[in-house]
């Protein structure tokens, strides 16, 4: 090959290596991978992902009423039924977030119910969902593991799936994010009940570095089961309040 041509196969493969560097980091600023914050005051899309089993009807009422509100709400559908592996859940949760974000909207919150407070936190953890989420809310999430799924996995193994074991506490998932600390900055609420009849115990649910707020500390006559948290009315209106551009923070009192 001749010098002359040489350096032309050199500068059009330097060229394309420019292009293709800064299509890249296009591509990343629009997915929020450029390490900042989403803006708060950008409401945008709302995530709802379904516990154990993957059931959207408990989850349904609160997209209405979230559409209700103004807010673009969507509840995700969990692969293999909501009981496979968490960390696929996890990716699926990933690949929601950014079609929003590709669709233009401007932010993305996620609400995680029970089970699917686990996929939010591994999601968080394993792609980095600091960066794009604008807000996180968890309702009875055992983020440290549940009694119940221990005993299944222990004593009935052929009858506890995937999401099951990893559940339960101790298991390899749940230690993998529990020696990892919550993103600083990351706005998070974690509400949970008392009464929680699923997760116990119930301060599974409570999360270093997140607001976490026990229903019973601002209303002592509540009871509120589990399968109760995302339909109580007074859950609802602290998590519509916990989704605006206010700065987040555990309310006082027990909303009228």
């Amino acid at each position: 090959m001749s010098p002359r041509r040489r350096f032309l196969v050199m500068a059009v493969g330097v060229l394309v290596a420019a292009v293709l560097i800064f299509v890249g980091v296009r591509l990343v600023i629009a997915r929020g991978g450029s390490g900042e914050r989403p803006e708060q005051g950008a409401l945008g899309t709302v995530i709802l992902v379904p516990g154990y089993g993957g059931s959207q009807v408990s989850l349904s009422r609160l997209a209405r009423v979230l559409t209700a509100a103004g807010r673009t709400a969507t509840v995700l559908t969990l692969p293999d039924g909501g009981t496979g592996d968490l960390l696929a859940q996890a990716d699926t949760l990933d690949t929601a977030v950014h079609a929003a974000l590709d669709a233009g909207a401007p932010s993305v919150d996620v609400i995680g119910y029970s089970a699917g407070g686990v996929v939010t936190r591994l999601w968080v953890d394993r792609h980095d969902g600091a960066t794009v989420a604008r807000r996180i809310v968890t309702l009875g999430s055992p983020l440290h593991g549940a009694n119940l799924a221990g005993a299944g996995a222990a004593l009935a193994p052929g009858a506890c799936p995937a999401a099951c074991r990893q559940l339960a506490p101790g298991s390899d998932v749940l230690s993998g994010i529990d020696d990892e600390d919550l993103p600083a900055g990351l706005p998070w609420l974690s509400i949970w009940t008392s009464d929680d009849e699923t997760v116990q115990p119930p301060d599974s649910a409570v999360l270093d570095g997140a607001v976490n707020l026990r229903i019973q500390s601002i209303c002592p006559a509540a009871r509120v089961s589990h399968g109760a948290l995302p339909t109580d009315p007074a859950v609802t209106k602290i998590v519509l309040t916990a989704l605006g551009t206010a700065p987040l923070a555990a309310p006082t009192t027990c909303p009228a």
